[in-house]
């Protein structure tokens, strides 16, 4: 947890500097698409009357004054695989967002997918000094969360404290100001490869931007598409993208679990060119018009004409029946959602109280995704949009945004993580002093 510490705190702070300047962007950097949604604050009085209160209050008030979405390209399962063509693509949607806000945007909030996510449940407990729960003791307990050793090549991106307990009276939300005489914290760790957030940054920095904030779009399009209900009692968000499905679990108003399968929209476009042998562009075109999971009696009849430029006359004039496109997005489709089923079993979804599940992303728009879901995922389950933001542009109210959506979220009113408290010095090199012990057990 300490490797990315002092960078997260100094993300932070450079995200209040640039709220307080008045103008923040947020960049889902997407295997599909790329989108850059320009957010303007209505000024510092906001941000001076919660510095007050402390980080576990945090609002601001923002409008969207510009927005903008290109083609992704050099991403694949939600990871950069070629630098200068996803700078191109991030240049260009920033570009449009900028001319669209008329301003400049020197500082970015962005998010990804995929990445080999792994969620930990840490714990721990600290004696009161004084009676009274402060400041310090939060930073106390969350700095005393015995942290695993998850291996080198990765990085710490979310440490969310999930709940608290003072004196066996569990479920609180801040427990700052109260009496007691032990507290007991749980918390949240996400790991994900070091190298993808390193690539991600370096990106934003050749594309001339501060990077002011990272996070897993598996968190953020939970933040937008989940109504308060389902994040209190429990349930899950399965963002389906094109490279990759995010999934992440929501507990208490807090992500407890996150992971992601690397199969998405794209690999149905793919199925679909190999198996009626078109270019991948066609391939999308009929996957969006015509695309489905379930074959009725008239799906037989239904022709789609396939076109085509080639030259080939008879080529050009094939059709193919609607079952037959289905036939061949269907097993796909039950594949992806087979695959989310294991990680939820992984995750003991099972056992929470309310166990809905919100389908949502570009990917979520298949018809008749719902019902094939509920049937092998054995849950409630609904479509989900992105949510609590007003004053988007129509283009970006879809399911594909809600990671974007998100992120405005995410950037202005934060959960609280291990970052936004000063943890005390003496434990900071502990983690480091551990690895260093079992190295010697083993050698010696």
């Amino acid at each position: 947890m300490i490797e990315l510490y002092q960078s997260q705190r100094a993300m932070r702070a450079m995200r209040k500097a640039a709220m307080q300047r008045g103008v923040v962007a947020v960049l889902d950097v997407g295997t599909s698409k790329i989108a850059c949604l320009v957010l303007r604050f209505d000024g510092g009085e906001h941000l001076a009357e919660a510095e007050g209160i402390g980080s576990l209050a945090g609002q601001s008030s923002f409008r969207v004054i510009g927005a903008a979405s290109t083609r992704s390209r050099g991403v694949r399962f939600g990871e950069i695989s070629a630098m200068q063509e996803t700078e191109r693509a991030i240049r260009t949607a920033v570009q449009a967002a900028q001319k669209m806000a008329q301003i400049r945007v020197d500082h970015v909030i962005a998010c990804f997918a995929g990445a080999e996510p792994r969620s930990y449940g840490l714990d721990g407990r600290v004696d009161l000094e004084d009676n009274v729960v402060s400041e310090q003791d939060v930073a106390r307990v969350l700095a005393h969360c015995d942290v695993p050793d998850y291996g080198d090549g990765r990085e710490v991106l979310h440490a969310h404290p999930v709940n608290f307990s003072l004196d066996h009276r569990s479920g609180l939300g801040d427990p700052r100001g109260q009496m007691g005489q032990e507290l007991t914290c749980d918390m949240h760790m996400l790991t994900v490869d070091a190298s993808v957030v390193a690539n991600v940054a370096h990106c934003v920095k050749r594309c001339d931007l501060e990077l002011a904030g990272i996070a897993n779009s598996a968190y953020v399009s939970g933040l937008s598409a989940l109504v308060e209900d389902e994040q209190e009692l429990g349930a899950a968000c399965i963002d389906m993208g094109g490279g990759s499905t995010s999934l992440s679990i929501f507990m208490r108003k807090h992500m407890i679990y996150a992971d992601s399968v690397r199969m998405g929209g794209d690999h149905v476009t793919s199925d679909i060119s190999m198996g009626l042998q078109v270019p991948a562009a066609t391939a999308e075109r009929i996957k969006t018009f015509y695309g489905g999971v379930h074959a009725t009696g008239i799906d037989d009849r239904d022709m789609i004409e396939i076109g085509g430029d080639t030259g080939d006359w008879e080529h050009d004039r094939r059709a193919v029946s609607r079952a037959e496109l289905i036939g061949i997005i269907r097993p796909r489709v039950e594949e992806i959602l087979e695959e989310t089923r294991a990680r939820l079993d992984a995750a003991g979804f099972e056992h929470l109280p309310s166990q809905k599940i919100v389908l949502t992303g570009a990917a979520s728009q298949i018809p008749g995704l719902d019902t094939l879901a509920s049937r092998i995922l054995g849950q409630q389950v609904r479509l989900g949009r992105p949510m609590r933001v007003h004053g988007l542009p129509q283009a970006t109210t879809g399911p594909g945004f809600s990671a974007a959506v998100g992120m405005c979220l995410f950037a202005t009113r934060p959960q609280d993580e291990c970052w936004d408290f000063d943890l005390p010095a003496e434990r900071q090199g502990s983690r480091t002093f551990r690895k260093a012990v079992r190295w010697f057990k083993a050698n010696w």
